[in-house]
């Protein structure tokens, strides 16, 4: 069992930037083996996988979806066992709970509800002016 915890959410101007966290609440080596990946959901709409980062035995191979491609960069400091999140060039369309979310899948590309196997309990992101 991973219990997963998100930080670093908060109320941005458009062109901000956030730095979101996503730690296991309490230590364990597991974290490493698993993919992590956000995903987002604004209100009214499904939620949809952002940005995912393999495991460091994999490459930590980085995925992200168009809509932020470019704008968000993820990484993994293993030593903390934490994942960031960078968000960039922040848009009011990047408005939603954000979600860290664990799963063993070996495969590439962005995650998807289906194989994840933990979740966080989400951080609110607002870019308003």
């Amino acid at each position: 069992q991973v219990q997963l915890v998100e930080s670093g959410g908060g109320l941005v101007q458009p062109g901000g930037s956030l730095r979101l966290s996503c730690a296991p609440s309490r230590y364990t080596a597991t974290f490493d083996y698993y993919a992590i990946g956000w995903f987002r959901q604004a209100p009214g709409k499904d939620r949809e996988g952002v940005s995912c980062i393999s495991i460091s035995k994999s490459g930590g191979q980085s995925y992200y979806s168009d809509s932020v491609k470019g704008r968000f960069t993820i990484s993994r400091d293993n030593a903390k066992h934490t994942v960031y999140l960078h968000l960039n060039s922040l848009k009011p369309e990047d408005t939603g709970i954000y979600y860290c979310a664990a799963s063993l899948r070996s495969s590439g590309g962005l995650l998807t509800t289906d194989v994840v196997s933990y979740w966080g309990q989400g951080t609110q992101v607002t870019v308003s002016s």
